[in-house]
């Protein structure tokens, strides 16, 4: 619930922003467990998976209102 929250309360660039970060941590960590020589944990894949998702529903909702 607290990561929702900061989520909500950032602005569309500070999103976009995230969004971007959270795509590159992703790729790494499938690299990382692609290759077998991943400390990635499948909790942080998945983590960063539903992170993008809540990104991408967040900047949906607000194209929706502005429209």
């Amino acid at each position: 619930m607290k990561v929702i929250k900061e989520l909500r309360d950032s602005s569309t660039p500070e999103l976009q922003n995230k969004l971007k970060e959270f795509k590159k941590e992703l790729l790494k960590l499938t690299i990382e467990v692609g290759a077998g020589t991943g400390t990635a944990s499948s909790g942080k894949v998945k983590r960063s998976k539903k992170n993008i998702a809540r990104i991408l529903t967040l900047l949906r909702e607000r194209e929706v209102q502005g429209q």
